[in-house]
């Protein structure tokens, strides 16, 4: 944009140095027009930059699809890393203590993270087709997910960054091979989803017993 307004100046400075010597007051009226007109061409390519970039994306997978396709498959790992089983020779324990243990937990949790932002790309839909996203009476059909989506859209988005920063707090107790406080992020996560299920899936908190 600078580059733009530069080349309108100069332009403008070309036009008073050739008409000065015998035309002043004309060279000065040419180059306020030519500066008029640049600067109201930039603007134009402006504007229509902008109109065809406010969204460069091409979401095709539905929410459904992320949650079943990009999300449980990764936030599963990082809940089942830390667990206590008690069986007849005693109990067993369950924790990352190599180091592929632990970058294979931090690989769920940066596409966990990232897949936080799919949720929020305009234009995504709930459901393809005639799939179903009620497996207990207290859930929404599609359509009604949709409509307080969209009704509630700021909201959604806030509830979508609560996963992303408790995935990066996973990601912070990864690092520091903390089983302790991964252990306490699990549940800092799965608050995340519960509060954005509850709001738009089964709003009211009624938690489904399935």
């Amino acid at each position: 944009m600078q580059r733009q307004f530069t080349l309108v100046a100069c332009i403008a400075l070309l036009a008073l140095a050739s008409g000065c010597e015998q035309q002043p007051d004309a060279a000065i009226n040419i180059a306020a027009n030519i500066a008029a007109n640049t600067t109201t061409a930039v603007a134009s390519a402006v504007a229509t930059e902008s109109s065809n970039s406010v969204n460069p994306f091409k979401p095709s997978a539905s929410l459904q699809e992320i949650m079943l396709s990009v999300i449980d498959p990764n936030v599963d790992p990082i809940w089942n890393a830390i667990s206590t089983e008690v069986t007849e020779q005693g109990e067993i324990e369950t924790r990352p203590e190599s180091d592929e243990d632990w970058a294979t937990l931090r690989n769920h949790a940066i596409t966990l993270r990232e897949a936080s932002n799919l949720l929020v790309i305009e234009g995504r839909a709930v459901v393809h087709g005639n799939a179903n996203t009620s497996s207990h009476e207290s859930e929404l059909q599609a359509d009604a997910i949709q409509a307080l989506i969209a009704a509630q859209w700021p909201e959604f988005i806030a509830r979508a960054h609560a996963l992303h920063d408790a995935a990066n707090l996973a990601i912070e107790a990864i690092d520091a091979k903390n089983v302790e406080r991964l252990e306490e992020v699990g549940g800092i996560i799965e608050h995340s989803c519960e509060g954005c299920h509850s709001q738009f899936w089964y709003p009211g908190d009624k938690v489904p017993t399935h």
